[in-house]
């Protein structure tokens, strides 16, 4: 089972890129889009209705802002875009299928760069995002959260981490919740789970040739509940085309497609 996901930063803009034909390529089972910033009235009918995945969208309520998307290709037997207060509902953050015992989210985590305000908002993110991650660790259903989740966690995911460690993206409180989440809580971060290679980023900004240096941040992920952490087989940041400022993150599950009709 392959799940791709990607901070598109901007549909459209990505499309131009050539975004569309290599994801048809790539024969994903999942496809997980953050900051679609498009609403599907937007955007060519190909990729709203494509011919061989169903195609779900929660666009952000403020046009040209946020939003995610998730492609599958079955009919899920449930779809949830709703956490339930006005950040994620409001801004398109958060978009879940069931398919069987497999739940797959789309997941797009606030950004604090902007200022305190924002960072504020962050925080208040991850607080009532914390005990939704609970829940599902106590579930028996599998369970693959993806997306830009704004947070380096370790020195290892940020070229220059001690400059940025009062910067958000790499706060200590900030840490200390993944801390929480990949240790309390018990989820994986698969991505990690076979790769422990240092210079591994998703995300470049766009000053001073960072893609040309690779100074990154991995603030994209596929986190998952144990027993899928135990099933990665192969996890790649594909780097040959530039569709965003972040790059596509793939992770090979061996998952018997079988098991989400059991």
């Amino acid at each position: 089972m392959k799940v791709i996901t990607l901070n598109v930063n901007g549909m459209r803009s990505a499309l131009r890129k050539g975004l569309w034909p290599w994801l048809s390529r790539q024969r994903a089972e999942f496809i997980c889009l953050q900051e679609v910033r498009a609403q599907p009235a937007q955007l060519p009918r190909a990729v709203v209705h494509p011919a061989r995945y169903q195609a779900f969208f929660r666009p952000a309520r403020r046009d040209g802002y946020s939003g995610v998307a998730l492609y599958c290709r079955w009919q899920p037997d449930r779809i949830i875009d709703s956490l339930g207060w006005d950040c994620p509902d409001e801004e398109g953050r958060f978009l879940r299928v069931d398919c069987g015992r497999l739940s797959v989210v789309s997941l797009y985590l606030p950004s604090g760069t902007s200022g305190a305000d924002r960072q504020a908002v962050k925080f208040d993110f991850m607080a009532r995002l914390l005990p939704v991650l609970a829940d599902l660790r106590r579930s028996r259903r599998h369970f693959v959260l993806c997306g830009d989740w704004n947070i380096a966690h370790k020195p290892i995911d940020l070229r220059n981490w001690r400059a940025n460690r009062k910067h958000s993206g790499f706060l200590p409180e900030e840490r200390s919740w993944l801390d929480h989440v990949f240790g309390e809580l018990g989820l994986v971060d698969a991505f990690r789970a076979v790769n422990a290679g240092a210079d591994q980023y998703t995300w470049w900004s766009s000053r001073g040739r960072a893609w040309d240096k690779n100074v990154g941040w991995r603030i994209d992920y596929q986190v998952v509940t144990p027993g899928l952490g135990q099933r990665v087989r192969a996890a790649a940041i594909y780097r040959a085309r530039r569709f965003s400022d972040h790059a596509p993150l793939i992770i090979d599950y061996d998952y018997d497609l079988q098991e989400t009709a059991a």
